[in-house]
């Protein structure tokens, strides 16, 4: 019944839907630029830092694949962030010749810094929203995502 439902509606609909959750992950987008210049990292660092923070040590490759970026540039990004001590190259215990990134105590400080920040500005934005309100937003787009991941 609920597949049905969403076949009937109306394209308007649907490509309104589309264009304001573009907006809307443009603004996010921007607005953690403005949060990172307060950070000596760029924004592709900051990615590259997440995927870390969230997904745990990883390989040069398995990096690249995240971020969908070609190796060497992957490479080049995670020198300039070992450099900050940001990151730094490990030796897989397991495989001497596997080089895995790990996210040192600076990135993860930055990444914790700067999620706070972005929850904030998202908090301040929902104040005018219902607790009912905000709840059915998050039940809607988790659900959303998930079903965007899974097909």
């Amino acid at each position: 019944m609920m597949k049905r439902e969403l076949l009937q509606h109306d394209t308007e609909v649907v490509a309104q839907l589309e264009k304001d959750l573009r907006y809307i992950s443009v603004i996010i987008k921007q607005k953690g630029r403005e949060l990172l210049t307060d950070y000596a990292i760029t924004p592709p660092q900051f990615i590259a830092l997440q995927w870390l923070f969230e997904e745990g040590d990883m390989t040069i490759g398995e990096l690249s694949n995240k971020m969908y970026l070609a190796c060497s540039t992957t490479t080049d990004l995670i020198d300039r962030m070992e450099k900050k001590e940001l990151v730094m190259r490990v030796r897989d215990p397991k495989d001497r010749r596997v080089v895995r990134i790990h996210l040192l105590e600076i990135g993860k400080k930055i990444i914790d810094e700067v999620i706070q920040k972005r929850q904030k500005y998202l908090h301040d934005i929902l104040v005018d929203f219902s607790a009912d309100e905000v709840m059915n937003l998050k039940e809607h787009l988790s659900r959303l995502h998930h079903d965007m991941r899974k097909g």
